[in-house]
């Protein structure tokens, strides 16, 4: 069965970290560009980042630049979303998403382009 988890969701105090996992099962991992989105509820899905099958090709939205870090393990199929210097806006469930390096020229903004999705893990910043 191909399927992505993620996991390292939890609440922390506004200045501090987080590290997201996301765990692939059941397809060519190093083959998929990977990206992280996020949602609060009543909001649109929002792209947070994302990275190329070979670890490069990698964007963030403005509003994480300089704190969080995207990367990858391919021999360990997971991606990872380091969070530092949280604020209590990053609260929401994110989600990490992969999609065929064939589809490589399409914005990582573009969900449709996906084909595998996780189920979320909720991150709750306090203030």
């Amino acid at each position: 069965q191909s399927q992505l988890v993620e996991s390292g969701g939890g609440l922390v105090q506004s200045g501090g970290s987080l590290r997201l996992s996301c765990a692939a099962t059941g397809f060519s991992f190093n083959v998929y560009a990977v990206a992280w989105f996020r949602q609060v509820p009543g909001k649109e899905r929002e792209m947070v980042s994302c990275i190329g099958s070979a670890g490069g090709l990698i964007e963030y939205v403005d509003s994480v630049k300089g704190r969080f870090t995207i990367s990858r393990d391919n021999p360990k199929n997971t991606a990872y979303l380091q969070m530092n210097n949280l604020k209590p806006e990053d609260s929401a469930v994110y989600y990490c998403a992969a999609r065929s390096w064939r589809k490589t020229a399409y914005s990582c903004n573009a969900e449709d382009t996906y084909d595998y999705w996780g189920q979320g893990t909720q991150v709750a910043v306090s203030s």
